[in-house]
């Protein structure tokens, strides 16, 4: 399994919105509303790395209100 932590800025008073509908997509581990620079943040796994880009793509960033995504992968060193 490859995980990643989604960082997510949203529209202004969007955050639990989205945390709460990203909190559902198959594949995420947790998704919570932070404060700082980001405003959400998800820890999500996938099989691959190329379906977890495609989970990216194709459902995180389809959610209303996000407005910038960046995904950093776990390595393990």
């Amino acid at each position: 399994m490859v995980q990643a932590y989604i960082l997510i800025q949203t529209e202004v008073g969007k955050a639990s919105a989205v945390a709460e509908v990203i909190s559902k997509i198959d594949g995420v581990i947790q998704a919570e509303d932070v404060t700082g620079p980001y405003d959400v943040i998800v820890r999500a796994q996938a099989p691959t790395v190329d379906e977890l880009g495609r989970m990216v793509v194709a459902k995180v960033q389809q959610v209303d209100g996000i407005t910038r995504t960046l995904t950093c992968p776990v390595v393990h060193i």
